[in-house]
Formats: C-alpha cells, sequence, structure tokens
C-alpha cells in the first residue's frame, strides 16, 4: 500500500520561520557588518554618524530546516532547508554563503539545490556516528534575489546516532539490517508488483508513524470501490520513506510476506505484523534504506531524502559553491 503525497514536514514542519521570533531555539545574536559596526562604538562622533541602511521589503520565510534542532538522524540525513517563496538562481551563491555547517568530525560536503524553493547540504559520503553538527543560517539581510530579505539568523544542531541501514532486495524477497556494520536481522519481505514497482535506491526514512491512513486514490491508484486495485486502510509500524507515499509497513493484504507468497504491493515494501513493529523500533530519520532489483528507476532525490540516489558529481552540478569541509566544532 502507498499515501498519497504530502508536504515533507509532516514532522519536520516548522523548524524555522524567518518572521517573528525564532521558532526553534536559534540564536538570534547574529547580524551583519553594518549592524555591528553601529553598535561597537561609544563616541559622541560614532553616535553622530547617519544610522547604517538595510534592505527593505517582504521577509523571506522559510517553511523548515531539517532535521529538526537537537535531534539525533542517521548516517544518511541531509540538511534540508526549505523556503516559502522562489529563491532566484541569482541568490543561491551568496545564500549558500550564509549556510555554514560545523560538524565535530571534518566532513566534505555540498549545497544541492532542488528547484527553486528548496536547498540541501549532504556529505560526500554517509556521516560517522557519533558526529555532531550544526547549522548556522544566518540569513539577516540576504535577499532572495527576488526583493525579499531575511530578517533572523538560526541555529539547528544535531547528532548522527547509530549506523543502521537496511538493504531489500526485490528479487530475493529479503530485507537485511545492520547495525553499526554489525548483521542484526535479516527479515522476509515482499516489494512492488509489476505493474506498481518499488522505487530502486536508497532513501533516508523520513519519518515514521504507529499508524497510518492509506488510500488508493490518494496516489492516481484507484478511486473505485469495485476495482481490484482499491484500498482505504489505516494500517501499523509505518516507516515513511518517498513523498510519492512509499512506506515499509505491514499490509493486512500481505499477512505472510516472503518468497512463499509471492504477492505484489502497489510500491510499497511489506513486512510480517512482528517484523514490522520490531523495524519501527530500530530505525529512525535519516537511517538508509536500500532497494535493489526492482524494475523501476531510482527516487530522485528530492522525492523525500533521497540524495544519495545522485553521484558525488550530479549533487555537485546543483550547487553553486561546490565541495567544502565543514568548519570546525
Amino acid at each position: 500500500m502507498r499515501r498519497g503525497k504530502g508536504v515533507i514536514g509532516i514532522a519536520l514542519l516548522v523548524s524555522a520561520v524567518l518572521a517573528g521570533t525564532s521558532a526553534c531555539g536559534g540564536k538570534s545574536s547574529g547580524s551583519d557588518t553594518a549592524a555591528d559596526g553601529a553598535k561597537g562604538g561609544a563616541s559622541a562622533s560614532a553616535s553622530a554618524r547617519p544610522s547604517p541602511t538595510h534592505p527593505t521589503g517582504p521577509p523571506m520565510l522559510l517553511d523548515s530546516i531539517a532535521p529538526l534542532d537537537k535531534a539525533t538522524v542517521g548516517v544518511a540525513m541531509p540538511i534540508s532547508v526549505v523556503f516559502t517563496n522562489p529563491v532566484a538562481a541569482s541568490a543561491h551563491k551568496n545564500i549558500e554563503k550564509h549556510l555554514k555547517v560545523s560538524a565535530s568530525v571534518p566532513t566534505n560536503g555540498a549545497w544541492h539545490w532542488m528547484g527553486d524553493k528548496r536547498v540541501d547540504w549532504r556529505p560526500e559520503n554517509y556521516w560517522k556516528t557519533g558526529t555532531k553538527v550544526r547549522l548556522d543560517a544566518d540569513l539577516k539581510y540576504v535577499s532572495n534575489g527576488s526583493g525579499r530579505y531575511g530578517t533572523h539568523p538560526y541555529t539547528h544542531s544535531f547528532t548522527i546516532g547509530d549506523d543502521v541501514r537496511a538493504d531489500a532486495s526485490v528479487t530475493g524477497h529479503t530485507m537485511k539490517v545492520t547495525r553499526n556494520g554489525a548483521a542484526v536481522r535479516t527479515l522476509s519481505i515482499n516489494a512492488g508488483s509489476a505493474e506498481y514497482p518499488t522505487w530502486n535506491g536508497t532513501m533516508a526514512v523520513i519519518d515514521k508513524q504507529e499508524k497510518v491512513h492509506m488510500t488508493s486514490c490518494s496516489v492516481g491508484i484507484s478511486c473505485n470501490k469495485g476495482d481490484a486495485n482499491y484500498y482505504d486502510l489505516t494500517l501499523p509500524w509505518d516507516i515513511h520513506l518517498t513523498q510519492s507515499g512509499t512506506y515499509v509497513h505491514f499490509s493486512t493484504g500481505d499477512t505472510n510476506p516472503g518468497s512463499g507468497s509471492a504477492l505484489g504491493s502497489h510500491g510499497c515494501v511489506h513486512l510480517s505484523l512482528s517484523d514490522a513493529k520490531w523495524f519501527y523500533g530500530q530505525v529512525k530519520q535519516g537511517d538508509p534504506i536500500t532497494v535493489t532489483g526492482s524494475p523501476r528507476a531510482k527516487a530522485s532525490a528530492d522525492n523525500g531524502y533521497a540524495s544519495f540516489n545522485l553521484s558525488w558529481s550530479q549533487w555537485l552540478a546543483g550547487s553553486a559553491n561546490g565541495a567544502q569541509t565543514t568548519a570546525g566544532l
């Protein structure tokens, strides 16, 4: 089963909004050079100077910054900044310069623009477990190239947790789970059918929910109750992989998945009820789930957090400033 396309910020929404007070415990001490200069002098001559001018215009708003401040995430988690209004290509370079990534372990990475409202930062390779990461989004007075300007700086700090990975073989009907390089368990699965194949490639977990209402109509499969592919179900232990509606979960229509049953899903990865509950307890946002053996292409990088479906050269092609090593933390 699959759920319909939703906003990526279901569990991440309103991480930061560049209007009013900081919503994320971010620092509000940042300012531009002109503002610092105006505050620096206490002499009569300094106070007699005209006040610095700042750009005026409507605020440049952020829908979200992911991951959330203080979160612990998986090794494939990107930093994702989503703007409310389009950002002009001419502003990409300057905005990237004001999105500073620091880490306790030096990490090579880069920003990549996903259209005109979203920019993600990912490391060249997976993060190392235990790395502390901080994003300083010093966007105060920074232009989006279309007449809008940031009004506040924000800071998000997060930690890279255990290296939990799952590798699902569509043809083998198995999913192997590892933690910090050690095999933990191999689960029996069924993936998508020939008509509705599962996305190939690596998809970092977006979020997870104990129950999700899934309908065939919401993903454009069928809105006709008499159709063989129609479904309207609330199913448990759901690991969200793509915005287009891919989950790892238990399905009441496929209670004993594996090579023996060989039932196909509508694109999701099915587990037995006990395995689905166990797997739910193992994974977190940002853990990479890799699917192989499906006839479908890899999920696009912006279909959730599938940034590692792009090669490093492809990723750099979407960056205005190229690769950089994180600042120290």
